[in-house]
């Protein structure tokens, strides 16, 4: 993760980046549609952007104060390098100093394997969300 930058960031003051990875990861590549993506929710959730050495936005995660992880995303050419791995850490440092002990999060079929890489665990049943198989998943 040279010269990577991750870090929690206000909404209001960089919501146009971290769209523009969420937008590039859901939208364009996986072909969720718009009013799905971009919820409404954001301006009450905690965020975390990694910028490359640059400072190009190249992943995003957010955090409702539900303890709801969501949004995880790392532009192609970043993955595989630690981004998702320091976001989760940083958003999940993050909730915790906010008072937050209950995690949880749904995720992609595809990415169950970094989640329990991470120390988390299936629950439930598997659902379809915005044609895509998810998987609700907690700390263990």
């Amino acid at each position: 993760m040279k010269d990577i930058v991750t870090s929690i960031v206000s909404w209001s003051d960089r919501q146009a980046e971290l769209i523009s990875v969420r937008r590039c990861v859901f939208i364009e590549e996986q072909k969720v549609p718009e009013s799905i993506e971009i919820d409404g929710k954001d301006p009450d959730c905690f965020h975390v952007l990694a910028c490359d050495g640059a400072g190009n936005p190249i992943g995003t995660t957010r955090l409702a104060r539900s303890g709801k992880i969501g949004r995880m995303a790392v532009l192609p050419e970043h993955r595989g390098l630690g981004v998702g791995r320091e976001m989760l850490r940083v958003i999940m440092d993050c909730g915790r100093a906010n008072g937050i002990a209950d995690f949880h999060l749904s995720a992609q079929i595809g990415a169950v394997g970094f989640y329990q890489k991470m120390g988390f665990e299936t629950y439930g049943e598997q659902f379809e969300e915005a044609g895509i198989a998810h998987i609700n998943m907690r700390p263990k």
